[in-house]
């Protein structure tokens, strides 16, 4: 019987779920989904600047986890840029951390580097 899949902890919800390019019509077929985990380990490691490790630590599982998630957005990511298709974040096994905040940008949450949310941006830029 397999292991059942954690869930991921998530601080930060996107404020828009869909990217894509402009005046084009996507079909069905040219959309990407990229799960809010995905969304997630992105922002942490390319926008926030965390380690893989860090990263694990913020969504309570292990480093490989994180770093299949990772690449898995990251050819989403690509997929999306070079087919010009539209991406759309949803879905997936995440549940949002305690003090999530998605006021102004979304990108802060009241806890602690190392622990397990995001940091305050204002904290790392002293770092």
């Amino acid at each position: 019987m397999p292991r059942p899949m954690k869930y991921r902890k998530v601080c930060s919800l996107p404020e828009t779920k869909r990217y894509g390019p402009l005046g084009r019509h996507n079909h069905e077929s040219d959309i990407i989904i990229m799960t809010i985990e995905e969304y997630e380990s992105i922002r942490l490691i390319d926008y926030e600047g965390f380690t893989q490790e860090e990263c694990a630590k913020s969504m309570e599982v292990a480093r490989t986890t994180v770093q299949k998630i990772y690449n898995d957005a990251r050819i989403k990511i690509s997929k999306m840029i070079i087919d010009a298709a539209i991406l759309k974040i949803e879905g997936g096994n995440y549940e949002l951390c305690e003090n999530h905040s998605n006021e102004g940008n979304g990108r802060r949450c009241r806890r602690q580097r190392g622990k397990n949310c995001i940091i305050d941006l204002e904290k790392k830029v002293q770092l």
